[in-house]
């Protein structure tokens, strides 16, 4: 299967601070990963790798190659890579309306302006696609004057204008509550079985759709373990990377972690 992500030996810094020292991870098209791991363990550099916001040293030994290719036209890559993160969302311009948010999507912009055209088919296209995610009430409405729920929506419809293969999910329900944050992994499922490939950054164990396959764990800047999902996700596993006792409990194919001392008797506890 052709690799999505390919980095071999890479080396990255944020700002003066080092991240990844010789970091190398293949993920192949249509393998659902999640990346998790503690804070400051390097899941955000790495989504910006893939997103070209961020690139590694250069060296002969290391590279940084998305589908094949170690360059890309941004705007290209853009049209094959759908992203959500928390750093979008609180830095959108709140003045924008639902529909402008989604459509804004088509210049990878922060808001439409003055001197953007859109055509009748970039429009229509937006408009569907609130449909289609439940909020087409939202069209009008100030992106500033929403729900967080309601903006997450918004913002997966400006992920979903170029109809990416992949999409990239950086810890997508922060900050919901929990009806807001069940209907949106509900999407994020439906948006799986009509064949979108997920990649999901988070440190949040009831994040991970049952549909992800493979789990990579990141710790330090370092892979702490990656592997299948069952293999991988376990009470002990979890417990020596987040250097706490916990409980990994599923039920219905979700999971959820609890301080290891408790018992959960209507859920089965993993490893």
């Amino acid at each position: 299967m052709p690799s999505l992500l390919d980095i071999k030996k890479a080396t990255v810094y944020r700002g003066a601070t080092p991240v990844f020292d010789g970091l190398t991870l293949e993920i192949a098209e249509g393998c659902h990963t999640v990346i998790l791991g503690p804070n400051g363990s390097g899941k955000t550099t790495l989504l910006k790798l893939l997103t070209r916001e961020l690139y590694p040293v250069p060296t002969e030994e290391s590279h940084v190659r998305l589908f094949g290719q170690d360059n890309w036209n941004v705007w290209e890559l853009r049209a094959r890579l759908g992203l959500v993160s928390s750093d979008l969302q609180q830095d959108y311009a709140p003045w924008a309306t639902g529909l402008e948010v989604v459509l804004s999507g088509f210049r990878a912009s922060n808001g439409v302006w003055p001197h953007q055209e859109f055509s009748d088919a970039e429009t229509q296209r937006s408009a569907a696609l609130l449909k289609k995610l439940g909020v087409p009430r939202l069209a009008d409405r100030p992106y500033g004057a929403m729900s967080t729920g309601q903006q997450r929506r918004l913002l997966l419809g400006r992920a979903l204008v170029h109809d990416p293969g992949t999409l990239i999910l950086d810890e997508p329900t922060t900050g919901l509550d929990l009806p807001a944050a069940f209907q949106y992994l509900d999407v994020i499922r439906d948006l799986i079985r009509t064949g979108k490939t997920v990649l999901l950054a988070t440190h949040h164990i009831h994040e991970i759709p049952p549909e992800i396959e493979r789990v990579v764990l990141l710790k330090d800047g370092k892979i702490f373990a990656d592997g299948a999902r069952s293999t991988v996700l376990t009470s002990r596993t979890l417990s020596r990377l987040f250097e706490a006792p916990i409980e990994l409990v599923q039920m219905n194919g979700c999971l959820q972690a609890f301080p290891a001392d408790r018992t959960n008797s209507g859920a089965r506890t993993i490893g």
